[in-house]
């Protein structure tokens, strides 16, 4: 289990190693070296998703260590809870950032192993914070830079770290 502490509570986050163990161990591993502390949930987009990860306040990009595979074939479904992780359009692009699903997102999930088909890896779910979620996808957003969707006060990952559970 990951818990990530943020101002407006935390949440408690169950990895499926077993269904995506590449997605698990380069997120826990990203977890372990302190990567996310201090990042921020740097798109927000209601009725879809909250996405963080690799941004620190101000949209400051973290360098990330090199992309894994794409694992959405693992028969997981994006659904409201579910952790997944971001890409570019180039299917094995995922690095860092991940997104929480706030509602069903059927559309994201793997239908074919080509470039349209492969969907979004689904790697874990929230047991407990979805109300934090709830309450970052209610704030105001705008612009930054060239961002969209970019949350109008910083909503910052203190700390995650492995819990027993």
């Amino acid at each position: 289990m990951i818990k990530l502490s943020t101002r407006l509570g935390d949440i408690t986050i169950k990895l499926n190693e077993e269904k995506a163990p590449v997605t698990c161990a380069n997120f826990k591993q990203y977890v372990e070296d302190g990567f996310y502390n201090g990042t921020i949930f740097h798109r927000v987009i209601p009725g879809f998703m909250v996405q963080g990860g690799g941004f620190e306040p101000g949209m400051n990009q973290k360098p990330t260590r090199e992309n894994i595979k794409n694992e959405a074939d693992n028969g997981l479904q994006n659904n409201r809870g579910t952790l997944a992780m971001a890409r570019t359009n180039e299917p094995h692009s995922a690095s860092s950032q991940f997104f929480v699903n706030v509602v069903d997102n059927g559309f994201l999930n793997h239908s074919a192993p080509n470039p349209a088909g492969w969907g979004y890896c689904v790697f874990a779910e929230v047991v407990a914070g979805m109300d934090v979620m709830d309450a970052i996808i209610a704030l105001p957003t705008g612009t930054a830079g060239h961002h969209e969707n970019v949350p109008s006060e910083d909503i910052c990952i203190d700390t995650a770290t492995v819990v027993e559970g």
